[in-house]
């Protein structure tokens, strides 16, 4: 049991959960720069290009440089869709951590209606 509680700490603690978001939310972000390049953009740059050599084949330009708006939403899609499962496991991770304990109460002192009845009493035996 000493062995889980200790991976529990590991993961509660806040570096090691934003680092582990961050390197994911990264790479799923990159997933739809990379089809937003690739499929969307590359695409409408080429298409004049290869209307201007006037392609045969219809079926020839939709897959030399037709735009892939499919692509481009699937990565969209994924992306969200692996943003909230990290949303839930840090969720659920936080619920994990324990209840930090509240500070102990400072220790209860004279009032400071006794300190100054001690002040007048300590002047009046002078």
């Amino acid at each position: 049991m000493g062995m889980i509680s200790e991976f529990k700490d590991f993961i509660a603690k806040g570096n090691a959960m934003d680092l582990a978001v961050g390197v994911i939310i990264g790479g799923a972000f990159g997933a739809i720069v990379n089809s937003l390049v690739s499929d969307v953009i590359t695409p409408a740059l080429l298409n004049p290009a290869l209307k201007a050599a006037q392609v045969e084949n219809l079926a020839d330009l939709k897959t030399d440089g037709g735009i892939l708006y499919g692509k481009f939403l699937a990565a969209i899609i994924s992306f969200l869709v692996i943003a909230f499962v990290i949303f839930i496991m840090v969720k659920a991770i936080n619920g994990m951590k324990k209840k930090e304990a509240p500070a102990p109460a400072a220790p209860a002192g004279p009032s400071q209606e006794e300190l100054l009845t001690q002040i007048r009493d300590l002047l009046k035996n002078k």
